[in-house]
């Protein structure tokens, strides 16, 4: 489980091909005040890498390594990035962390596309295009974790929603250097897809 809220940017030093999946590697972060990884990491430890979990199967004082498998990066962005580019950490929550976020499951529900990107001072506004399945599960005030970011939605369609990002976020999250066109990832709040599973339900099963 995780919160949201991106602890570290750090870059990718190595894919690997591994079967149908491959072995991404990246540079440590280096610690904060707010964030020792020394004491987060270890063995078999799940961390978010762009929002998407996966297990540290090796790690040392210089690199993290992981292994994605063919469905995570088919359906998560995991599976379009390259050697040198930066992608968002966020380490497990632990009990008694604070949760400045929302829950998120580092389970990806899909990919949204940048579509518009606004620009004002050092704020902007983002219009992401999402599956209709994802948008049901979203609503204006609600959360969204885009690439891993805890996000408040502004405005929801039936295929799109905007967001607007402060200048922090857009500072020390790979958002910052997002542009039209790009493929982020989705995860919609766990909380709307157990409403909209009961609804289901309900509509599902005749009334005696």
């Amino acid at each position: 489980m995780f919160t949201g809220l991106v602890q570290a940017k750090t870059r990718i030093t190595r894919i690997t091909p591994e079967g149908s999946g491959c072995r991404i590697v990246l540079q440590r972060p280096v610690d904060t005040p707010e964030c020792s990884f020394r004491d987060r990491v270890s063995l078999g430890a799940s961390i978010a890498i762009n929002g998407c979990c996966l297990t540290v199967v090796h790690y040392d004082e210089r690199q993290w390594e992981f292994e994605a498998g063919s469905e995570t990066l088919a359906r998560t962005n995991l599976g379009q990035l390259h050697t040198g580019d930066e992608v968002n950490i966020e380490t497990s929550l632990r009990l008694g962390d604070p949760l400045g976020g929302h829950w998120v499951t580092g389970h990806i529900d899909g990919l949204g596309t940048l579509v518009d990107r606004s620009n004002d001072g050092k704020w902007s506004t983002y219009r992401f295009e999402v599956p209709p399945a994802l948008a049901r599960q979203m609503a204006s005030k609600g959360s969204v974790a885009v690439d891993g970011v805890s996000l408040t939605l502004v405005e929801v369609t039936s295929d799109q929603f905007t967001v607007a990002l402060i200048p922090h976020t857009l500072e020390v999250t790979t958002l910052g250097s997002r542009n039209p066109g790009d493929s982020v990832n989705l995860e919609t709040d766990v909380l709307a897809k157990y409403v909209e599973r009961q609804l289901g339900l309900r509509t599902a099963i005749p009334a005696n």
